[in-house]
């Protein structure tokens, strides 16, 4: 029972995790700690409520008083455009809160609402706040001993800081909505404040602008007066320009462009003309040129028509008709005749005043061709000259566009500067105010702070964290062992039994199962508290010859008196573990061991040679604890002899050997009668090896009660004594640190330990900190199989 073996390594298969804790083992922790730390955290969390009730019992309600503003920056503007503008943005609004929760600004609506005669504003700090500040003003004093005894601060001072700590502006989510809160014990205060405040800020605006505008308007009418002395002077300078450089504008266009294009158009003219009148020319010149002219002839004909000369045009028609009737005649009356001689000379008369009138015609477009080519010539020399000043006045035209560009540039801007002043006097007339009130504030009807239900939140949440943490901090200062899990864990050793602290009555009577023999020498049992140190009592005195235990000496007998408790049940668990790990001897020599005093080792070395001698088996108790004999006081408090007295030869093995009626055990005690230094070379020596070898040879098992392995070496003398050793640590108060170091100062017994004996276990307790296996330790489950207490 209660008895725990190393669990065999299990092969992850596929879908097990590899690594870490599963959710039942986190869960199971997690539970454990909870029950083991519930009373910590219910305390600190009751703690956190009654100072959550207090802090609402003497804390003064305090009142929110809350209203909104707009700044509308759709509103039509007077002002457009102007340079006091900026982007309604983000940037914008947050400017506008920070006017809010300026200094100046609160000065001003402390002013006006009188707060400086506020009691709750300068009010009396009180006892604790004149406590508070006292280390301040004496620190002060101490720094400053040359200033005035005065360290209270100004009235004004300590009223803005109030004001300023109650104030509240923020804006509503993205739009152009500010909330101005105040926080007042008294409702009707608080809501006179944000009112006030949001008034105070449109009024404040209404200042800055009018303000503002008026000083624009000061610079604009300076600058003004600039512009138009500088527009001027720019105009003059392009007037005087123009003069100098002859250069005249007609309707857009200077003049010597205008003569130019004149010029180039009158010269195509004449161009066209001298070759209209050269052409007619030659064409008639080749035809008097010809010598024999032909009136009748095609080129006649089509110089007349081009000529349009009427009268070359009437001489040829008649000289065709005289040619018609020539040709009648003379078919008729013959070639010679004289009619046809007649028509023949008017014929000659006819030609020969055509080529007259050719001549005269010649003559004249000869003077019309000479008219046509002298003005061709003096309208090239024009426009040489016509060109000639146009690339002067170009290179003028540079420096005048300049000038004029200058010009244009101040009178615009004289423009824009005369408007703009325009409209800032309209505007210093008319001051408008961007902002307005959306929402006043009304006294409100609940307190805003301190809330009950928040602060009884926060509390039971605070009162929570501060068990948590206090519950860990002892978790993790609780360096002691619980369970065989930490046993295993952390001296890699099996925990072979856990063994329940049993509530003996050491001053019962036990059960004796043999009669104690007349005459013999009876040790009455000593006063013990199986809790506490040994008290050895005085021995009453038997008759000589007989070594019997006394029934009433502390030998603990809650095996055998209850055997069927669950302490009886741990002790076999430890006879079995010792069993299995000296398996390969006939007779056992089992050394029981701690790390230090009080563990209860010679309890549990007594209980097992108890256990295994009442099942039958051969045992020996031998106390190897020279520096401290707890068991040979307990038993044989009258300081009789024993081992030290074999190993020296003195007496014999059997004259010191005393005897348990109740179970047939055999009790070899110590023998020490006063402190002893070197027992570590007596437990070494070959002696007492020879005496062990004795021991085995006469019984089945030989119990060793150690000294314990961290205060003294004696203990690691014994490793050519004993076959295996059991370890005993003490629930709930061995430290981990000191069993590991006292294991690792002591190889010789760690190669030979068989396990560890988790002693005094409070099992109530234990539940909490092994709670996946709480049902473990359940009395009701053991009860069925006789299992009593």
């Amino acid at each position: 029972m209660l008895q725990t073996y190393q669990s065999p390594s299990v092969e992850v298969g596929e879908g097990a995790p590899a690594d870490g804790p599963s959710f039942a083992e986190l869960f199971f922790t997690a539970l454990g700690f909870v029950r083991r730390q519930l009373l910590v955290i219910l305390s600190l969390v009751l703690l956190a409520i009654g100072l959550a009730v207090v802090y609402l019992y003497v804390t003064p309600p305090v009142y929110k008083g809350v209203t909104r503003i707009i700044i509308d920056t759709s509103k039509e503007q007077v002002f457009k455009q102007s340079i006091l503008e900026g982007p309604a943005d983000a940037a914008m609004m947050d400017s506008q809160i920070e006017v809010l929760r300026s200094e100046n600004f609160a000065l001003s609506i402390i002013s006006k609402l009188g707060l400086t005669r506020d009691p709750e504003f300068v009010g009396d700090a009180g006892v604790i706040g004149r406590v508070i500040s006292l280390p301040f003003q004496l620190a002060h004093r101490i720094l400053h001993p040359f200033e005035s005894n005065k360290v209270v601060p100004d009235v004004t001072l300590r009223v803005v800081n109030t004001f300023e700590k109650r104030f509240m502006a923020s804006r509503v989510g993205m739009s152009y909505v500010i909330e101005i809160a105040f926080l007042s014990t008294n409702p009707g205060r608080a809501a006179q404040i944000a009112n006030a405040a949001a008034d105070g800020f449109i009024v404040d605006q209404l200042e800055a602008k009018y303000q503002t505008i008026g000083q624009t308007t000061a610079w604009l009418q300076d600058r003004l007066n600039d512009l138009r002395a500088q527009a001027s002077a720019a105009e003059r300078a392009v007037v005087e320009y123009k003069t100098k450089h002859n250069i005249v504008d007609t309707g857009g266009h200077l003049i010597n462009e205008q003569q130019l294009t004149e010029l180039n158009g009158a010269l195509a003219k004449a161009r066209a003309d001298r070759v209209e009148a050269q052409a007619r020319l030659d064409r008639i010149l080749q035809v008097i040129n010809r010598g024999d002219l032909d009136p009748a002839a095609t080129d006649v004909a089509t110089v007349a028509d081009a000529l349009r000369s009427e009268v070359i045009t009437k001489l040829r028609s008649q000289y065709l008709d005289l040619a018609q009737r020539e040709a009648l005649f003379s078919r008729r009356l013959g070639p010679n005749h004289l009619a046809v001689v007649n028509i023949r000379n008017q014929m000659q008369e006819l030609g020969h005043s055509i080529f007259e009138e050719l001549k005269r015609i010649a003559g004249a477009s000869k003077s019309d061709y000479d008219i046509a080519k002298a003005r061709e010539d003096s309208l090239q020399e024009s426009l040489a000259a016509a060109v000639s000043g146009s690339q002067t006045t170009n290179k003028a035209q540079i420096e005048l566009r300049q000038l004029e560009s200058a010009a244009q540039s101040y009178r615009m801007l004289y423009d824009n500067f005369q408007q703009r002043y325009t409209d800032s006097v309209q505007a210093q007339s008319f001051p408008y105010a961007e902002a307005r009130v959306i929402t006043r504030a009304s006294p409100p009807l609940q307190k805003t702070y301190p809330k009950g239900s928040v602060v009884l939140m926060l509390g039971i949440m605070g009162g929570l964290v501060a068990g948590v943490g206090l519950a860990v901090l002892r978790e993790l200062s609780d360096r002691v062992f619980r369970t065989s899990k930490q046993v295993e864990a952390e001296l890699k050793v099996e925990c072979i039994a856990i063994v329940p602290r049993a509530q003996v009555d050491t001053m019962a009577a036990p059960r004796v199962t043999k009669a104690v023999p007349a005459g013999s020498r009876i040790v009455p049992r000593a006063q013990v508290d199986t809790k506490a140190a040994p008290r050895v009592t005085k021995a009453a005195v038997v008759p000589t010859g007989s070594r019997i235990i006394a029934p009433s000496a502390g030998l603990p007998r809650h095996v055998i008196d209850a055997p069927l408790s669950i302490f009886a049940e741990s002790i076999r668990a430890v006879k079995l573990g010792a069993d299995l790990g000296c398996a390969t001897k006939s007779s056992r020599v089992i050394g029981i061991t701690s790390s230090v005093p009080n563990e209860g080792k010679s309890t549990i070395a007594a209980s097992l040679a108890q256990q295994s001698a009442h099942g039958g088996a051969r045992v020996i108790l031998v106390d190897c604890d020279l520096r401290k004999p707890t068991l040979s006081q307990e038993l044989v408090p009258n300081k009789t002899q024993g081992l030290l007295d074999v190993v020296t030869g003195t007496v014999g093995l059997d004259e010191v050997i005393w005897s348990d009626p109740a179970s047939n055990l055999s009790f070899l005690p110590s023998g020490i009668k006063s402190r002893f230094v070197h027992t570590s070379e007596i437990l070494a020596s070959d002696a007492t090896k020879h005496l062990f070898a004795q021991l085995r040879e006469r019984y089945d098992y030989v119990i060793v009660d150690l000294s314990p392995l961290a205060p003294v070496v004696d203990a690691r003398a014994t490793t050519h004594l004993v076959d295996c050793y059991v370890f005993v640590v003490e629930w709930g108060k061995t430290q981990i640190g000191v069993a590991e170091h006292a294991l690792n100062t002591a190889r010789g017994i760690y190669d030979k330990l068989v396990g560890v004996v988790l002693n005094k276990a409070d099992l109530k307790r234990l539940a909490r900190y092994d709670s996946s296996r709480s049902g473990y330790y359940n009395n009701e489950y053991y009860s069925r199989y006789g299992y009593t207490e």
